[in-house]
């Protein structure tokens, strides 16, 4: 991507948080970057309340993730479309849909497969030894 006109929905959350900031125009050489970097803030933002949420409970399940990934991609239509950013969901041809919810389920399990793997060290440590919590 070359320009902002060629932005998708990342960049363009992105652009508008640093334009209003710091009241200065970005230059269309920087939308790729704003693009990639608000992707993974996003991504790590919404990671956290998984992370609670899957804490809290007795078991997490890696398949937790596909719900976590599915809500995320919901929300973005239903927020976005607000921002002016998207278009209304009804308005999307299947494939488009299919391919960005199949994104988000990916997203969603890999967190929820990182998460497990991170914490589950843990979890095995205090099952052992519940004195020590």
């Amino acid at each position: 991507m070359t320009s902002w006109d060629q932005a998708p929905a990342p960049a363009q959350v992105g652009r508008r948080v640093l334009e209003g900031l710091f009241r200065r125009t970005l230059p269309d050489d920087t939308a790729a970057a704003i693009n990639n970097i608000t992707h993974w803030e996003y991504g790590a933002l919404n990671g956290a309340p998984y992370g609670i949420v899957a804490g809290s409970l007795s078991s997490p399940r890696a398949a937790y993730g596909l719900l976590f990934g599915a809500s995320v991609w919901a929300t973005s239509y239903v927020v976005l479309p607000l921002a002016g950013l998207y278009k209304p969901i009804w308005e999307y041809d299947r494939r488009t849909l299919a391919k960005d919810l199949s994104a988000h389920l990916v997203y969603g399990l890999t967190t929820a497969v990182v998460f497990n793997r991170l914490t589950s060290r843990s979890r095995r440590r205090r099952a052992r030894d519940p004195e020590r919590t």
